[in-house]
């Protein structure tokens, strides 16, 4: 989903890793790679950005942002519901620590992670914290992140939902 020009500006999909106000660290959601900016154009931490950033001369150490096709923050909620029952099912077939990626009816993807029973209520707030939470929901297309916790059943869902 990158594309790179013969000027070294490069179009894709980033998240905003660190921002203070003046400069901003945006690292590609697809090749992992960080951008340090040498300004920040009024982004903010966890931010998803469809952009195109280029080499700020002479040096060409920092960046900066081209071009803004689209910004928005991806919500990751830690619900209150349980996982649903096929996702507990799913669970229930799977290994402690598997997780199992199925497509969701219409768009998105559930995550299920099968873990210790005790370390549920851990393992969902932590999914709730990692900026790769919201980088994978920038991957999926996908604008809320919904955990759900089961902890006597040792279940966790994670449901990246479109918009």
């Amino acid at each position: 989903m990158n594309e790179q020009t013969d000027t070294d500006e490069k179009t894709g999909t980033f998240v905003v890793t660190h921002a203070e106000e003046a400069s901003a660290m945006i690292r590609d959601v697809d090749t992992a790679q960080v951008h340090t900016l040498s300004s920040n154009p009024g982004l903010e931490a966890r931010d998803v950005l469809e952009a195109t950033v280029a080499p700020e001369p002479p040096l060409e150490v920092t960046w900066q942002v081209v071009d803004v096709e689209s910004r928005r923050q991806v919500d990751v909620i830690d619900s209150d519901l349980e996982p649903t029952q096929a996702s507990q099912e799913t669970a229930a077939d799977a290994d402690v620590g598997d997780v199992v990626r199925s497509e969701r009816a219409g768009r998105g993807e559930i995550h299920v992670l099968a873990v210790p029973p005790e370390g549920a209520e851990e393992t969902a707030r932590e999914i709730c914290e990692d900026l790769e939470t919201v980088a994978r929901a920038a991957r999926l297309e996908a604008v809320r992140v919904e955990v759900r916790c089961a902890p006597a059943a040792g279940v966790v869902s994670v449901r990246y939902l479109p918009d």
